[in-house]
C-alpha cells in the first residue's frame, strides 16, 4: 500500500487544508547488477581519486568546478545556511488557466490526499478550481528543497506536479536542425493527406491499452534463462537502407493501412 511521503497543508489566502502527499506514479524497471563474468560474482565500486587512491567517506568532501581540475569547496555547514526555511505549507500564490501551461514544465506527480476533517474545504476548492478552469501555482519545502508546484484538479481530486524553471527548459531555437523548419514548403494536397491519416488514427486515450513491451520480453527472457531455457539470439546484419518513396504516396498508403487496421480492431474513432 503507498506511504504518505509528506504532510502539510494547502495554504490560500486564510484557508488552510490539511493533506497528505502521495506518489502518483511508481516507475516500472528492470534493473540489472555488474556481474564479473569470470566468477559470476558481483562487482562493487569503490570511490578512488585522480591517483588511482580509494578515498574514505568521511575524507570526501562537495566541490563546485569553476575550470579545469579547479574547485571551489564548499562545506555542508554552508550549505545548510542556505537551505530553504522548513514549512509544512503548500503555499499557493497564483491561480492560472491551465492551458498557458506547457506540458514540458511538468515533472513528477503526486497526490494530494485531505484528512478526515479537511475534506470539505479540499472538495470546495477543488470544484472550485474545475469550475474556473484554473490551476494554482505553489511553492512548498520537501527534505531540505524548494519546489514550484502546479496543483490540478482531476475528477474530485487535487494532483500535484513538481515543476521545472524557465531556465531549465531548453528552447526549440537551442536545438540544431529545427531553426529552418518553417521554410519548408507543403503542398495542399499533402496536408490534406496528412490530416485524414491522422484523423484516421483518431480515438480516445486509454492509457491501459499501452504497455512496455520491451520490459515485458526483459521479464520474460530472464525467467527463461533461470529455468535453464536457452533463447537463440536473432541479429540483423544492419545494412539494410531505408527506400525513398513518394511523401504523398506514402501518406496514401498509410491511409488505407490504418482504415484496414481500424477495421480488424474494432476500435472506435474518437467522436468530435
Amino acid at each position: 500500500m503507498p506511504r504518505a511521503i509528506w504532510s502539510g497543508a494547502i495554504s490560500f489566502g486564510l484557508v488552510s487544508v490539511p493533506v497528505k502527499l502521495y506518489s502518483a506514479v511508481s516507475r516500472k524497471t528492470v534493473r540489472f547488477n555488474q556481474i564479473d563474468s569470470r566468477t559470476n560474482s558481483r562487482v562493487k565500486q569503490k570511490r578512488v581519486n585522480s591517483d588511482g587512491e580509494e578515498v574514505p567517506y568521511e575524507e570526501i568532501v562537495k566541490g563546485y568546478e569553476i575550470s579545469k581540475d579547479s574547485y571551489v569547496i564548499i562545506t555542508e555547514d554552508e550549505l545548510a545556511t542556505l537551505a530553504p526555511k522548513a514549512s509544512r505549507m503548500i503555499d499557493i500564490t497564483d491561480f492560472v488557466d491551465q492551458v498557458d501551461i506547457d506540458p514540458v514544465f511538468y515533472d513528477s506527480a503526486y497526490y494530494l490526499v485531505p484528512d478526515e476533517l479537511a475534506r470539505k474545504s479540499y472538495t470546495l476548492l477543488s470544484q472550485a478550481m474545475e469550475e474556473s478552469g484554473r490551476v494554482a501555482i505553489a511553492t512548498f519545502v520537501m527534505r531540505t528543497k524548494q519546489y514550484l508546484v502546479a496543483i490540478r484538479p482531476i475528477d474530485g481530486t487535487l494532483m500535484m506536479s513538481t515543476m521545472v524553471y524557465a531556465d531549465e527548459v531548453v528552447t526549440p531555437e537551442e536545438i540544431p536542425g529545427l531553426e529552418e523548419l518553417g521554410e519548408i514548403d507543403i503542398s495542399d494536397a499533402e496536408l490534406a493527406m496528412a490530416n485524414q491519416l491522422i484523423e484516421s488514427l483518431a480515438t480516445e486515450f486509454d492509457a491501459d491499452s499501452y504497455r512496455d513491451s520491451y520490459r515485458q520480453e526483459v521479464l520474460e527472457l530472464i525467467e527463461q534463462k533461470a529455468s535453464g531455457e536457452v533463447r537463440a539470439i536473432e541479429t540483423s546484419d544492419g545494412d539494410e537502407e531505408a527506400a525513398v518513396v513518394d511523401l504523398l504516396a506514402a501518406l496514401e498508403a498509410s491511409v488505407s493501412a490504418a482504415k484496414e487496421a481500424r477495421k480488424s480492431s474494432g476500435k472506435a474513432k474518437k467522436s468530435a
